[in-house]
Formats: C-alpha cells, sequence, structure tokens
C-alpha cells in the first residue's frame, strides 16, 4: 500500500510539472510537441478547442490498445496519468501569463519541465498516454530506451506541427523535444544507476569483511590468475548505488592502498537488494 502510495504522489506531481510546462513555457510561446500533446497543442492553436478535453479524448482511443498489450498494473497507472494530466492542463490553461518571452529560453524549459514531469510518471510505474504508451511498447518489445521512443514518434508529430506554426517555430520545438527525451533517459536511467566495482587485491578478505560489515552490501569473489605471473588472485566484484562509492573507495584505500580498483556504471540491476 505504502509503494502504492508513493507512485500516485509521484504520478500526481509528474503530471503537473509536465502540464506547467506545456501551458506556462510552450503554448505562450506559440511552440508545439510531440506525440498526443502536440496533436492537442495544434488544435488549440488553429480550433480553440481545449487541450486538456482534447487529450483524454484521443487517449480513450489508445488506451484500448495498450489495455491488451501492457501489464494490467502499467496500463492503471496509465489511465491515471492520462486523467491526472488532463485535468492539470485544463485547469492550468490561461491561468498565468508566459513565464518568458524568449523562444529560446522557453523551448529549453519547457523541454526540461516535459522531460522531468514524464520521467516521473515513468518511474511511477505509469504514462502520461499518447506516444507515452507506444514507447512503453517499444521498450518492452524492442528494448529501445524510453526517451529514444518518445523522440522518434515525437519527430513525426513536430515534423507534421511546421503547417501551423511556421518553420522557425518548429525548430525551436525540435530543440524541446531533444531536451525533453534526453532529461527522461537521465530521471529514469540516470537516477537508477548502480556502480559495478571490480576490486584486485592482496587483502580481498578484509576487505570483503568491511563491505559486507560495514556497508552491509554482498560481495562475490571471483577466483583468476596474473596472466604474465601466474600467480592465483582473488576478485572482488561488488554492485552498489552511486552514493556509497565514496565510502566504498575509502574502506578499500583503508585496507589496501595499493588495491587495484576498476568503476563501470550500471543502469539497471535485478535482484536481491535492489529494485526490481
Amino acid at each position: 500500500m505504502k509503494s502504492h502510495v508513493k507512485n500516485i504522489l509521484l504520478l500526481i506531481l509528474g503530471t503537473f510539472i509536465f502540464a506547467a510546462g506545456i501551458n506556462y513555457l510552450a503554448i505562450p510561446n506559440k511552440l508545439s510537441e510531440g506525440g498526443v500533446i502536440g496533436i492537442t497543442i495544434i488544435t488549440y492553436y488553429y480550433l480553440g478547442w481545449s487541450p486538456g478535453l482534447v487529450n483524454i479524448i484521443i487517449n480513450a482511443f489508445l488506451i484500448v490498445i495498450g489495455y491488451k498489450l501492457l501489464d494490467r498494473r502499467v496500463m492503471l497507472y496509465t489511465i491515471l496519468g492520462i486523467v491526472f494530466c488532463s485535468l492539470f492542463l485544463y485547469l492550468t490553461e490561461n491561468k498565468l501569463p508566459s513565464v518568458t518571452s524568449s523562444t529560446l529560453l522557453a523551448a529549453i524549459f519547457a523541454g526540461l519541465l516535459v522531460g522531468i514531469g514524464i520521467g516521473l510518471v515513468f518511474l511511477s510505474g505509469g504514462t502520461t498516454g499518447g506516444s507515452a504508451i507506444l514507447a512503453r511498447l517499444c521498450n518492452k518489445y524492442l528494448g529501445w530506451s524510453l526517451g529514444t521512443s518518445m523522440l522518434i514518434l515525437d519527430i513525426l508529430v513536430v515534423s507534421a506541427s511546421v503547417f501551423i506554426i511556421g518553420l522557425e517555430k518548429t525548430m525551436y520545438t525540435f530543440i524541446a523535444v531533444y531536451i525533453g527525451a534526453r532529461t527522461v533517459d537521465y530521471i529514469v536511467d540516470g537516477l537508477n544507476t548502480k556502480r559495478a566495482i571490480t576490486i584486485i587485491s592482496r587483502h580481498t578478505a578484509d576487505i570483503a569483511l568491511k563491505i559486507t560489515g560495514e556497508m552491509k552490501r554482498g560481495a562475490t569473489v571471483l577466483h583468476g590468475h596474473g596472466a604474465y605471473t601466474q600467480t592465483p588472485k582473488e576478485v572482488l566484484y561488488v554492485v552498489i548505488g552511486k552514493q556509497e562509492l565514496m565510502r566504498l573507495k575509502a574502506l578499500v584505500q583503508e585496507a589496501d592502498p595499493e588495491a587495484f580498483v576498476v568503476i563501470h556504471e550500471v543502469h539497471e540491476v535485478l535482484g536481491k537488494g535492489f529494485s526490481m
């Protein structure tokens, strides 16, 4: 239950940040967006229809597609994401003046806010609907990253918006979409990155004891030998959170100043002791 409450709060925060990026930065500066939200913005410019209402109508059709292909938990959070996203788009519509009149600044920060918002929604286990549903499917069945999937899908929609907002605004929109896609990848993958540490030392037992005892982390002992000397060696393999890296380095330095340490960045870890 605590996990569900945390995810729903994360989803609500993400959808609000997303809506703020659209209504306070993108629309006031005549920028578009990718995916379904891009379509809703174009209909707003051309027909004056509310982005929030159009968003929930279009996504109702996409939910039918996603319902058969995504698991129930993801679909439940996706429905919540669509509802809250549409609600916040509607509530924040025309409520405050534009944050900036600079199109470049608007593109940069709209991309950041939209990317942060969608990233938080993805972390909650849901989507904001639209191209996010399709991005989830590409991630699940094709192995594409969420940010890259959204970037490809969004490019198609943004390219079509040139007939409504003009070439220059479309170019600025591409900047916003690219920044948003990279921000999504950073939020989803960057905040979850772990560090895999390979340690070669003459004091493997002492280092392993410190890791398991003081850091409460597991360690795997691998048996090898030097290629030139043929001397048997024990190699430690450890996976930790990036915030634990400095502590581990200090423990290794304390046990063996001459230890050979290799640090790898890991984007996903599954198993006991790490989130699934």
